[in-house]
């Protein structure tokens, strides 16, 4: 007989419930993110036409990072994420950049700093900034998008990564 689970969504810390529910549904795809990472015994192994798990964790970061700083914010990178992230997230060709060499822990510290920026951001946000459209060059977008998008986002490389350690 399998225990019982419970599948409930308990939202984020944040003075706005919608904030709250998004940030939680986040949390949940970097809960799994986690979870699959932790069973890969080599980060830096590569399977025949997939990335590596290292190389998708800098990813991940890299792009919340991103997002959150040139859409949410609208302001440049910390200083410390030079440190963070020396190597640019896609190579010459567009491909995601290859990384080796890392500790597993020098992973989910950076994926550790990145979300906790993004926390801080999201946790003091008014329901009228969560909502408040920016205008880029190539698009509008929203803060309450951006995490929607995320959450997908991750999802989408957790899959991966459950790939990689079927495959370990």
């Amino acid at each position: 007989m399998t225990s019982r689970r419970s599948l409930l969504l308990t939202p984020a810390p944040a003075p706005v419930p919608e904030v709250g529910v998004l940030l939680a549904a986040l949390h949940e795809a970097r809960r799994r993110t986690l979870n699959w990472a932790s069973k890969i015994s080599d980060l830096d192994a590569v399977s025949v036409g997939q990335h590596s798990a290292a190389t998708l964790l800098y990813h991940v970061a890299a792009i919340e990072l991103d997002w959150l700083y040139a859409e949410v914010r609208q302001e440049h990178f910390p200083a410390e994420a030079s440190e963070w992230f020396p190597l640019d997230v896609r190579d010459s060709e567009g491909r995601l950049s290859v990384v080796t060499g890392e500790t597993a822990e020098r992973h989910l510290a950076r994926l550790s700093w990145v979300r906790g920026l993004l926390d801080d951001t999201y946790s003091r946000m008014t329901l009228e900034e969560f909502r408040r459209i920016r205008v880029l060059e190539a698009y509008d977008v929203t803060p309450e998008w951006v995490l929607m998008h995320l959450s997908l986002h991750e999802a989408h490389h957790e899959g991966q990564l459950a790939a990689l350690d079927a495959s370990d």
